[in-house]
């Protein structure tokens, strides 16, 4: 993608270091401030599409950005301004990963986006350090992996050295290193074909009509992979309810709590809807699931996509799941969801800014969340009633030992065999009797899924 002198691209850029600035000081999503700055701007496509490619492209290579910077400055990097410190960034992840815009090109937008900010001092320290790195990036040497091979994969595949640490106990070197080098891909875009106004193939052939690349999921049966630079709202049959985006991992977890037509569900942690939608779906919308969340922002868009979708057995309801349920919702289940709140740490092909926004303290006060949840909720479950326990990330204080540690405390659970319930061709998704998926094995988001059922 080339850089061009009109003032769209101009203001892409500006509209990148913005946003690169707000998800640095106020943990805020890449996802939701790129939307909401996409439906104000003017931008034409290609612009459109280059903010996208800078504002996550340097979420993604920050850490190695961030190394470079570190090296060059004479104070903490930490210490700088911030809309500065994220200038330089973006300037850096042009001219160090984008072959296509040329460095000074990069340079000067960064040194005029430094001068309408802070004036000729600023502009001035944004060109002396980046000419700088420039200068010096074909001699640099990284951290030699003989020395310390966490921070060495740290500073290679941008990943902080606690999280690479982790996982280099978890998988080894091998296995740690593709799944670093996995996260830094661009997530795809993943749609999943209503079973209530149609199937996949029928979706397929609707897109291709409309000359879209479309292609069938692996591991899902009503997934479908489309360009990533796809604004889905426009795609076809978005408005008449055809399909709902959800990852292909995330599109597995409802086969595994297995939902009948005329049972009583309880999805703990519902927002946005996805696996609520799919729920509803699979019990061919005749039933009732209550769909449970804390935030106001997502049951909307929860109610949005069920009624799009045509759905009519869901019913939302704002609530404290780790508090008694309301008179209205304490009832006997036939199915609980928990989808738990989590680190998010399978994620970061599309949400990469979560690996600088959580730290192992996170890790450790999820894991207590959940812990909460998951006891709270099954006491609602019937007997002979089935419980799946979901997070989409990977570290096994929010996984496997939350899991242990709840069987261990109702014994009336057991534990029963992912793959008795995936689809046949995602079988091969488990780990001894537990659900998951790794970005780096099976190209879907990491994910994490436990079926338990209680004793009658």
């Amino acid at each position: 993608m080339s850089a061009s002198n009109s003032g769209d691209t101009k203001g892409c850029r500006e509209i990148a270091a913005d946003i690169l600035t707000r998800v640095d000081e106020k943990a805020a999503f890449a996802d939701i401030l790129l939307d909401h700055a996409l439906k104000k701007s003017s931008l034409s496509p290609n612009d459109r599409a280059l903010l996208n490619q800078l504002v996550y492209g340097t979420l993604r290579w920050r850490g190695r950005i961030d190394w470079h910077l570190d090296r060059a400055l004479h104070r903490p990097l930490l210490s700088m301004n911030p809309y500065l410190r994220n200038v330089l960034r973006l300037t850096l992840y042009q001219c160090l990963f984008l072959d296509r815009i040329p460095d000074y090109a990069a340079v000067n937008e960064g040194v005029e986006l430094g001068k309408k900010y802070g004036g000729r001092p600023a502009a001035g320290l944004v060109n002396r350090i980046a000419r700088k790195i420039l200068k010096e990036k074909d001699q640099c040497r990284y951290p030699d992996p003989e020395d310390d091979i966490a921070t060495s994969l740290s500073v290679l595949w941008s990943h902080p050295v606690w999280l690479v640490q982790r996982w280099l106990s978890s998988y080894g070197k091998v296995k740690t290193e593709s799944l670093l080098r996995a996260n830094n891909q661009e997530a795809p875009l993943i749609l999943r074909a209503n079973r209530l106004r149609g199937n996949r193939e029928s979706l397929l052939a609707t897109l291709h009509r409309s000359e879209w690349e479309a292609l069938p999921t692996r591991w899902s049966p009503q997934g479908i992979r489309v360009n990533p630079g796809a604004r889905v709202d426009q795609l076809p049959g978005f408005r008449e309810g055809l399909f709902q985006v959800q990852g292909e991992a995330s599109q597995l977890v409802a086969y595994l709590l297995d939902p009948r037509a005329g049972e009583r569900v309880l999805d703990a942690c519902a927002a946005p809807g996805g696996k609520t939608t799919h729920i509803a779906e699979l019990m061919e919308d005749r039933g009732e699931i209550v769909a449970a969340d804390l935030s106001t922002r997502g049951l909307n868009k929860l109610e949005e996509n069920v009624q799009r979708l045509g759905l009519t057995s869901v019913r939302s309801h704002r609530l404290d799941i780790t508090l008694d349920l309301t008179e209205a919702t304490a009832v006997p289940y036939d199915r609980i969801l928990v989808d738990a709140p989590c680190s998010g740490l399978g994620t970061l092909r599309a949400h990469p800014e979560a690996k600088w926004q959580k730290g192992e303290e996170d890790i450790q006060r999820l894991a207590r969340l959940q812990k909460k949840i998951l006891s709270r909720v099954s006491s609602y479950l019937k007997p002979g009633g089935i419980l799946v326990y979901a997070t989409c990330t990977l570290t096994t204080e929010e996984n496997e030992q939350v899991v242990e540690e709840f069987l261990s405390r109702h014994k009336e659970f057991v534990l029963e065999d992912a793959a008795r319930y995936l689809p046949p061709e995602a079988r091969g998704l488990v780990c001894g009797h537990f659900f998951l998926a790794l970005p780096h094995q099976h190209d879907t988001d990491g994910f994490f899924a436990a079926r338990m059922k209680r004793g009658q």
